[in-house]
């Protein structure tokens, strides 16, 4: 049997997705979250084989809910089921350790083939991601920058694109306003942009912002 999490503040996401493992035989739902603390109470009392993670979340998001648990949890199967589009988010929460990443529009068996993978400690790319992956290898295809940033980078960026000073960022990622500002300096100088007004327009452009 495999135990789900499901971490989404909607509560009809979360009843949509309790209707389709109540007709599964191996998959059962042992835990829900309506915001990223609760994510990582879960993932803390280790009660799931599987956590399904949606990125926009209450209080703190799935991207920092996400590298945290990893931090704590690494050998929790994390599958992030997004409204986004694969190419907006996939390849930098797949850098910063989950194990997956479906939108929310997928089919049930895809859904659940997913959850199968992961709950083996394996990652499940689907077509979309390996599309995106795939042109990494194309020299002839330009990759949105952002997918060129650490983890880290990824998170600081985002909160500075939301208007965030690097005061405020690192007392919430718990680091040094310093450290925060050398992430600031590489995430300008690898995205090629000047001001922080640079990276909320970017951001805004490629739909990274709710």
């Amino acid at each position: 049997m495999i135990r789900i999490a499901i971490c989404d503040d909607h509560q009809i996401v979360r009843a949509g997705f309790k209707q389709i493992f109540s007709e599964i035989s191996d998959i059962e739902v042992v835990a829900e979250a309506t915001s990223g603390r609760e994510a990582l109470d879960i993932a803390r009392k280790k009660v799931c084989d599987v956590m399904l993670l949606d990125i926009s979340m209450p209080d703190q998001s799935g991207i920092d809910t996400l590298r945290t648990i990893k931090q704590g949890q690494p050998e929790l199967p994390i599958l992030i089921l997004s409204g986004y589009p694969a190419q907006q988010y996939a390849v930098n929460l797949l850098k910063m350790g989950a194990n997956g990443y479906l939108n929310k529009e997928c089919d049930a068996e895809e859904l659940i083939k997913a959850i199968r993978t992961v709950a083996t400690g394996r990652r499940y790319v689907s077509a979309a991601v390996g599309e995106i992956l795939a042109q990494g290898f194309d020299h002839d295809t330009t990759a949105a920058i952002h997918t060129e940033l650490s983890d880290r980078e990824f998170q600081v960026f985002l909160r500075l694109a939301k208007g965030e000073s690097v005061s405020d960022i690192a007392v919430k990622l718990s680091l040094s306003v310093k450290t925060i500002s050398t992430y600031r300096t590489r995430v300008m100088e690898k995205m090629g942009l000047h001001s922080n007004s640079d990276l909320t327009y970017y951001a805004l452009k490629n739909n990274l912002l709710e």
